[in-house]
């Protein structure tokens, strides 16, 4: 029976088949995405495939070639594609032989190779140490996606499989003008909490900084923190936080501004506002020692009551599934009205897809690599993906009936009452890296107050001008 107000889980797939996540991100989940480095861009173009007759073969597959896929092992695990989607590409073409790698370190491990010329058909770049996607872009390195999406789907070959996600996926596939990277979950991004202790305590969501602040006492009588965030491994959880509260203030523009490298962006009122309120909280209710603590450290905290707000996206549940109590329950609070006056209203999250796979243009077995990932985006692929993570895909309908867990619920009933309020994702994480990266070395200096929110804003500006003026990088435009 769900309560006013609720949805169901039925309904739940059919808003994330049908609402607009045209603001999503275009980087992978859980990615600080350190940059790629090494070797000039050659501007070589990305391989196109010929397309082939055979509906059931739309690549023409060499049934008997190898396939090398390899999986950022981080919230997800790397179970999902060695035991399911692996297993689909071994029943499609028997006998073919399937080499498996796992890492938390996908740039250390395969960038050499990239560079080599031996790279992985499949790989899945996310995580810390990702793979800055416009240099490989330009570099050659990456297959062109567009015959994946203009291909027969597995489940009704009179669609074509562009036709079976949801629009973001196109969206955000574009690097360099071409359609480069699958994003293949859908996320939330906001500020994460325990909604049983909310509802033990008696203790309301806050929905303006006043309220926000309040709680933050509260809690602090308690000895509880109001919140924290990973200082050593996942800053950047901060630096997404402060961007949307940024554009929670000046509404999307304010992040489009800084995607374009409009001048003088960084230093715009809203960003430094939204810095300036943060690094308040910090200071009267954070804990300086979490700077040296990694993700998972951080989040154990939480599941123990220690923290009552964490900035992540809704991968968490999953990624906490074997820490978390019984008694916890994730749930999704949008950021708090910051100004009283701000151009988004209260409710507005950050809503997208992510988790990038890309096909190495130069591998061995691209073809297979282009199938692999139509499997993937196959109905049973997508449906095997969601049971074994809880998480979502892009593509349409494929999790109806699935048993989701509580925090994606309360994700979703968030974009429900969202509507169009969708905040955008900051697309320089993945066109700028260098930029991104400093950015998340900058947001610890900041927050531990050794800069001003003034000095942050102004540093971010001279590196983003420093990238602006930097020929030798290919620059990217955004409209929305």
């Amino acid at each position: 029976m769900t309560h006013p107000g609720e949805i169901t889980r039925r309904q739940l797939i059919r808003r994330i088949g049908m609402t607009a996540f045209v603001a999503g991100p275009g980087a992978g989940l859980l990615s600080a995405c350190a940059t790629a480095g090494g070797g000039e861009p050659s501007a070589a173009p990305a391989t196109s495939l010929p397309a082939s007759a055979n509906p059931g073969n739309p690549f023409g597959v060499d049934a008997k070639k190898p396939l090398e896929v390899a999986i950022f092992s981080g919230a997800y695990g790397d179970s999902y594609a060695k035991d399911l989607h692996e297993e689909l590409y071994k029943k499609a073409f028997p006998g073919v032989t399937i080499t498996h790698t796992a890492t938390q370190e996908i740039g250390t491990q395969l960038r050499p190779r990239l560079v080599a010329g031996d790279p992985p058909d499949v790989i899945n770049n996310s995580g810390p140490k990702s793979m800055d996607l416009a240099a490989l872009a330009a570099e050659g390195h990456l297959a062109d996606l567009a015959p994946l999406f203009d291909a027969p789907s597995i489940d009704d070959p009179a669609k074509k499989v562009r036709d079976t996600v949801t629009p973001a996926v196109i969206v955000n596939a574009n690097v360099s003008g071409k359609d480069l990277v699958l994003n293949y979950t859908v996320s939330h991004r906001a500020l994460w909490y325990n909604a049983a202790l909310f509802a033990d305590k008696g203790w309301k969501v806050p929905a303006t900084w006043e309220e926000f602040t309040a709680l933050g006492e509260t809690a602090k009588r308690e000895g509880i923190l109001l919140f924290a965030y990973p200082g050593q491994k996942g800053p950047y959880y901060q630096l997404w936080n402060v961007l949307y509260t940024a554009a929670k203030i000046g509404g999307n523009q304010v992040i489009l501004d800084l995607d374009n490298l409009v001048d003088n962006a960084w230093n715009a009122e809203p960003m430094k506002r939204a810095v300036t309120v943060w690094v308040d909280i910090q200071t009267r209710y954070g804990d300086k020692a979490y700077f040296g603590l990694d993700h998972t450290q951080t989040q154990i905290k939480q599941l123990q009551n220690k923290v009552l707000f964490y900035p992540v996206g809704s991968w968490i549940e999953n990624e906490m599934a074997k820490d978390k109590p019984q008694d916890f329950e994730y749930a999704i609070a949008p950021i708090p009205e910051v100004t009283g006056s701000d151009k988004m209203p209260y409710g507005a999250i950050q809503v997208g897809v992510g988790e990038n796979f890309v096909v190495a243009a130069k591998g061995k077995n691209p073809q297979g690599g282009l199938e692999y990932l139509r499997i993937m985006l196959s109905k049973e692929g997508a449906r095997s993906f969601t049971e074994k993570t809880k998480n979502v895909t892009v593509v349409n309908g494929a999790a109806e009936g699935v048993d989701l867990p509580a925090g994606l619920l309360s994700a979703a009933r968030a974009q429900d009452r969202a509507g169009q309020n969708i905040i955008t994702e900051a697309r320089f994480e993945g066109w700028y890296k260098e930029l991104f990266d400093y950015g998340t070395e900058q947001i610890n200096v900041v927050m531990a107050g050794r800069i001003t929110p003034e000095e942050f804003c102004a540093n971010l500006q001279k590196k983003a001008d420093d990238v602006k003026r930097d020929d030798s990088i290919t620059k990217q435009t955004r409209g929305q």
